[in-house]
């Protein structure tokens, strides 16, 4: 097989695309590679449809490769296994990118595989991936509509960068991923730090003419004879039968505004064709199904597309019913529910000392997480019965997005070092849990005292389009998710956008569009805004009772050595008898964390007495250790004593030293001098 290779320059740095070298079994495949970065992306699908499927069945997995960074698997099982948080992120970026490119009634069973092979730790891996996927489907002969491509555009002082390096996101205010046809948008995923509306569509503008390079660089590479896609065939005199009575009856459900009421009525109607159908039209149950799903969809659709009118009855831009209750749980550092119409968020806040911040081993380093938060998604939330499993991938995408949203508002980790964990558990649902999540972490957030930067909120738009005709929708909810063309979720605070996601169904979104949407779900944010704050308008003045104390200070780092003592002696010491967790970076950073502000209080002055150094102007709380004729000795940190002269003792004469000071007595005292012999003279604070 001919090798291929093809390259171009995005941002001053070139991309190469090959193609011929590797997996050849594969309906296609290629290696894409930035810098020593390199990718291998396989595009497979069987050779039949799948049989007794009514949906898309697309597969996206993207893995990565210790080896790629030179370094072993992290735990105890030195083999790649489960995939890690991130890797399962970027797959649902791959795949949001490009499932909207596939026919609706393609059946075979396709999976898409980027698998990293080398990584430099400068150029990130996962816009190669998506940029490889459209590549690999370009080159296959898997059927796919347009050439998609996709581009990060950071910001550093004003200025906006395209695909920053990883060095340079660390030092960007926006992380904004987009990708997208040569024509529109189908996906974006962004984390912002309070950017307005306007600086938003000016980079999805630039990112729109980046895309647009690409495509036309994949549009160039060969192809090969795409597989036909086979449309279901529909029996006029069937279709005719079943729409007599589909279309009134559709008519007549999308009006229904209890979520529950609407299913079970749709759902009995279906039954009753199926069983009044069977004889006169055996097996073709599927083709009934599908010809009464296509009314229900159309009449639903007609209803907001000529008449403006949501199936529960609301305006295009009003918001559900919301209530804000905070401080449900009692031994909860923070709670709160949050309730939008029929979607409910139990949102709580517990806050730890660092020491139990997650390790996170990925290629580019391992690190510590500070901010943690979880989203669950039980059977119950809709009724259903569903077996208790690990989090799947829309559990863990919906958590990252909440979490993108909410973590520029927290305070910065030196004014405020505890870790801290969300955990919002959906109690019911029917639209927007992501952004209830965000809500109802916001007011856990508050209720736990934790002091946020500002009220963040957020909430879902969508899009019904058939032609040049297009309405928007805010705060929708499942069914108009269902039967929409667009989920736009916006999260931000007063000031600005903290998080954005975009998933489409349609070829692709214009800007003009994504402008009215961004305006209208900024309204919908400040209603939600005022809702929140007439609840809780700002952090409680103090924490939890149950949660830890926490005091952090830093030491010299010359003193970490001293503070750890022999083997871990002194560190150990203290947090056995203080009953408290000492933490020490590498910084000279220490924090102390325990249930006792007292005990937590004498475990900082006696870290301090092991590592600090005794300063002359200071004032320090000591106790009085040792009397003698002319003086006390007092002991200002540990192992460390001063001398307070009688005549120093009081501003009056003082005939005795016991008249003033006894042994064990605790008292404030100045150091004056620290002799050439070492010893330190005090004055007693009167």
């Amino acid at each position: 097989m001919e090798i291929i290779q093809s390259s171009l320059t995005v941002a001053g740095r070139q991309i190469l695309i090959e193609s011929g070298r590797l997996a050849k079994q594969a309906n296609a495949a290629c290696v894409i590679r930035e810098g020593d970065t390199m990718v291998l992306v396989t595009a497979v699908a069987s050779k039949e449809p799948k049989e007794g499927t009514d949906f898309m069945p697309l597969t996206v997995d993207y893995k990565e490769r210790a080896y790629a960074a030179g370094k072993f698997p992290g735990g105890f099982f030195k083999r790649e296994a489960k995939p890690k948080e991130s890797e399962i992120l970027i797959s649902r970026l791959i795949d949001r990118s490009i499932r909207p490119l596939f026919s609706e009634f393609w059946r075979n069973d396709t999976q898409i595989v980027a698998m990293v092979l080398s990584h430099d730790g400068e150029h990130p891996s996962d816009i190669l991936s998506i940029i490889g996927a459209s590549a690999a489907l370009h080159l296959s002969d898997i059927p796919f509509a347009k050439d998609i491509a996709s581009v990060r555009i950071g910001r550093i002082d004003g200025q906006f960068i395209v695909n920053p390096t990883i060095q340079e996101k660390e030092k960007s205010d926006l992380d904004l991923v987009v990708s997208g046809t040569e024509d529109a948008l189908t996906m974006v995923e962004a984390g912002a730090n309070e950017l307005s509306e306007a600086e938003m569509l000016d980079a999805l503008n630039l990112a729109k003419e980046e895309i647009a390079k690409i495509c036309k660089f994949i549009k160039a590479l060969p192809s090969k004879e795409k597989l036909p896609v086979t449309e279901p065939v529909v029996d006029e005199a069937l279709k005719a039968e079943v729409e007599a009575e589909a279309v009134p009856k559709a008519q007549e459900c999308v009006t229904i505004k209890d979520k529950t009421q609407r299913e079970v009525t749709w759902a009995t109607f279906k039954k009753s064709m199926q069983e009044k159908l069977a004889e006169k039209y055996p097996e073709q149950a599927s083709v009934i199904d599908f010809v009464m799903e296509d009314n229900f969809y159309k009449e639903a659709r007609k209803l907001v597309l000529t008449k403006n009118i949501r199936t529960d009855g609301r305006a295009l831009t009003e918001i559900r019913p919301i209530t804000c209750e905070v401080g449900y749980l009692p031994r909860a550092h923070g709670s709160a529910i949050f309730t939008r119409g029929q979607t409910q968020s139990l949102a709580t806040v517990t806050l730890a000392s660092p020491e139990d911040k997650q390790v996170m081993d990925e290629l580019i380093g391992e690190y510590k997480e500070r901010f943690l938060l979880h989203y669950n998604f039980p059977g119950y939330a809709t009724g259903e019965t569903r077996p208790e499993r690990s989090p799947g991938r829309r559990e863990i995408g919906h958590g990252n997005l909440a979490r993108r949203g909410l973590r520029p508002i927290l305070p910065e980790e030196k004014d405020f070092p505890y870790a801290i964990r969300i955990v919002s558990d959906i109690t019911e649902s029917n639209g927007s849990s992501s952004m209830a999540s965000v809500c109802g972490g916001c007011l856990a957030l508050l209720d736990a005292g934790v002091p946020v930067k500002a009220t963040c909120a957020g909430i879902a738009m969508g899009l019904m389009k058939e032609g040049d005709n297009y309405v928007i929708l805010t705060d929708i909810m499942g069914m108009e998710d269902h039967l929409g063309d667009m989920d736009f979720k916006v999260v931000g605070t007063r000031k600005g956008i903290t998080a954005l996601q975009m998933d489409i169904k349609i070829d692709g979104l214009t800007t003009e569009i994504m402008a009215k949407a961004l305006e209208q779900a900024r309204v919908g944010r400040m209603e939600i805004i005022g809702k929140i704050e007439a609840a809780i308008s700002q952090p409680r003045a103090e924490l939890s009772k149950y949660a830890p104390k926490l005091v952090s200070f830093t030491i010299p780092q010359s003193k970490i050595g001293t503070l750890i003592g022999p083997g871990g002696k002194n560190i150990r010491s203290i947090q056995d008898n203080m009953n408290v967790t000492v933490d020490v970076e590498e910084s000279g950073a220490v924090f102390i964390s325990g249930m006792d502000a007292s005990k937590v209080d004498e475990a900082r002055r006696i870290v301090q007495g092991l590592t600090g150094e005794v300063e002359v102007g200071q004032e320090y709380k000591g106790k009085v250790t040792k009397i003698t004729t002319f003086g006390a000795f007092v002991e200002i940190l540990p192992g460390k004593e001063g001398m307070v002269h009688i005549s120093k003792l009081s501003k009056k004469h003082v005939k005795k030293v016991e008249d003033v000071v006894s042994v064990g007595e605790e008292i404030v005292v100045r150091v004056s001098e620290i002799d050439r012999q070492g010893r330190i003279n005090l004055i007693k604070i009167m």
